[in-house]
């Protein structure tokens, strides 16, 4: 759930030491449906692959494929104890931060929530609080893809990542794809023991927003302490950090002609929140910029900052500068849905010379996540068919065999995406031995695989599959 991760620390320290930037990735291309062998887990497997896409040349995708608006469907808070409750009560509102803040303050006191497997269930009880009774905003049967938004921005981000590799888990009930960051309990423990200086450095992003944000959406002035915090004699400063503590957003949104349900993290409202997106603060911290080669690192962050934003409705990024011991230097507003055209005006339209391309990134996520499901639906234990045409037809159609296999994606940096069935030793290791069905919480699968459930999203699907909406009615962002 953290958006802060150990990646963003190290990065964060090439940064700091100047580091060398990296070129760009050489490509490696190959047949999209020939399997190829992989050591995964120690068994050398059959697996699917999706290369890498080129970035030789960054020109514009033939067919630009669209992004609906995000519109919320509901929100949530963790509290002190890191319980799930469906209220506002974790909500907190943007205030500028005092000059000069000091990030590394509170340090002692900060409550750092361990990390853990990326569980999707409270995400699934707010997917099933919207699909159902009175709170009901959309059918199930709609959604193609059910995700948290840092699942969702790694496929986004992954053209232009040439450093970090990742793993997620897939499984497809009722024709929804549901997705789950794969993290091996190694990958958890490393979390867990970060060195000291990285720990520090992970801290000051979360002091950043201690120092931004406040209880109250009318403070009595911008730079005074918030005092039904914590007691403090540091000005401006917003309480001690709990990162058990959290408030998040769940919105669906549409990629082309595939429906998501994704919730995230959100950092603050800039004024009173009233249900809407557009109050939506997202917080960062950056080291300061001291050169031409800090600045092009920058900008390749903008990337992540961009797309985190832009899959939850973020209208506004705050990014407060810092020097490496820790102090607020200065800070920066940028308009979410600006910042490529910022990019592309600061390089003269020329697009080869632009850091990155956001259609490149959308139309890799859609043609991923295409070729993903018909993976999945082709080679699934329960498909009665795996003829190429068939298959097809029942994606187009929504109607999916549902199965409890479970499918682990491994993106390979310069290569590409690596999708393979996992055998019945893998599936225990990620039920880990609780109440499960691979990764989705029993009392979800037993609700969503009743009978009654299972007849009315037929009918549900067979009736949208029916009406298709005009060609380019669908709307979008311009990116």
């Amino acid at each position: 759930m953290s958006k802060r991760g150990t990646s963003d620390v190290l990065n964060e320290t090439e940064f700091a030491e100047g580091g060398p930037s990296k070129s760009k990735p050489r490509l490696n291309y190959r047949t999209l449906d020939s399997p190829t062998a992989s050591p995964i887990s120690g068994i050398m497997k059959s697996v699917q692959f999706l290369p890498y896409p080129n970035l030789a040349f960054q020109t514009v995708p033939t067919k630009s494929i669209p992004f609906q608006q995000p519109m919320p469907l509901t929100s949530f808070s963790y509290d002190s104890q890191h319980t799930q409750e469906f209220s506002d009560s974790a909500l907190r509102y943007y205030r500028p931060p005092p000059p000069n803040a000091q990030l590394g303050y509170g340090y002692e006191h900060w409550i750092r929530r361990p990390e853990e497997r990326s569980r999707v269930d409270s995400l699934l009880k707010a997917v099933d609080r919207v699909t159902e009774g009175q709170h009901k905003k959309m059918n199930l049967a709609e959604v193609g893809v059910v995700a948290w938004r840092g699942v969702v921005t790694r496929l986004l981000t992954a053209p232009y990542e040439d450093r970090e590799g990742w793993e997620m888990n897939v499984m497809l009930i009722n024709g929804t794809l549901y997705l789950e960051e794969h993290r091996t309990e190694s990958q958890i423990m490393e979390k867990n023991n970060i060195k000291p200086q990285h720990r520090k450095m992970m801290y000051y992003g979360y002091a950043f927003e201690s120092y931004c944000t406040t209880e109250h959406s009318k403070p009595a002035a911008s730079n005074q302490s918030d005092g039904s915090s914590h007691n403090s004699d540091v000005s401006g400063w917003g309480g001690h950090v709990d990162t058990n503590i959290q408030w998040c957003s769940v919105v669906r949104t549409k990629l082309g002609d595939t429906k998501f349900i994704i919730g995230g993290e959100v950092d603050c409202s800039d004024g009173q929140y009233k249900g809407t997106t557009d109050t939506f603060v997202e917080l960062k911290t950056s080291m300061v910029i001291r050169g031409a080669a800090d600045e092009q690192k920058f900008e390749r962050k903008l990337l992540k900052f961009y797309f985190q934003s832009f899959l939850l409705g973020v209208p506004k990024i705050i990014v407060g500068f810092r020097t490496p011991s820790g102090q607020l230097t200065t800070t920066q507003s940028f308009q979410t849905m600006q910042i490529p055209r910022m990019l592309r005006d600061k390089s003269g339209h020329k697009t080869n010379t632009t850091p990155w391309n956001p259609s490149l990134c959308l139309a890799w996520c859609h043609q991923f996540l295409t070729y993903l499901k018909q993976t999945v639906v082709r080679d699934s234990d329960d498909d009665p068919s795996h003829q190429k045409d068939s298959v097809k037809e029942e994606v187009n159609r929504g109607h999916s065999p549902t199965s409890t296999t479970v499918w682990r994606v491994s993106f390979v940096p310069r290569e590409g995406a690596r999708v393979v069935k996992l055998d019945k030793s893998e599936v225990e290791e990620v039920v880990n031995g609780e109440d499960r069905v691979g990764f989705i919480p029993r009392w979800y699968w037993d609700k969503v695989n009743s009978a009654t459930h299972i007849s009315h999203q037929s009918s549900v699907r067979s009736s949208s599959a029916a009406v298709q909406p005009a060609q380019g009615a669908v709307g979008g962002w311009r990116i």
